[in-house]
């Protein structure tokens, strides 16, 4: 399971909020990755991959349109980081998901955790300090 904890807050509600729902995601990768019900999950991670792109470019949007209000100096380097999550999730290869589904969420789950942990950590926290 991923927990959230409040070492994640960079004290912006409407972005500490989003990025719950980013740790929300993630834990439907690994509930589905612990549950033995399904036999074929491919739908089931699509669904959920679906959700993480839809998210993330909401979110992304959100954080940089604030990003913008407080004039943020980091902004363009910042937008860059975001760019390159969402080539790496649009580059993911759905065939590749369907032959080895489980291998294929715990490469996601992974990928996604340790990208949003050092992001929020090390950049996201930067917004508010500048």
């Amino acid at each position: 399971m991923v927990k959230w904890k409040s070492d994640y807050e960079i004290g912006v509600s409407l972005i500490d909020e989003q990025h719950k729902k980013l740790f929300e995601i993630a834990n439907s990768a690994y509930e589905l990755l612990r549950n033995d019900f399904y036999v074929d999950k491919y739908d089931k991670i699509i669904e959920i991959l679906s959700e993480l792109k839809d998210y993330t470019v909401f979110h992304f949007k959100s954080e940089e349109e604030y990003m913008l209000s407080i004039g943020y100096k980091r902004f363009f380097s910042h937008k860059v980081e975001h760019e390159n999550f969402i080539n790496e999730i649009n580059s993911i290869n759905l065939a590749e998901i369907d032959a080895n589904q489980d291998e294929s969420v715990k490469d996601l789950l992974g990928f996604v955790v340790d990208w949003i942990d050092k992001h929020i950590l090390d950049q996201d926290k930067l917004i508010i300090v500048q």
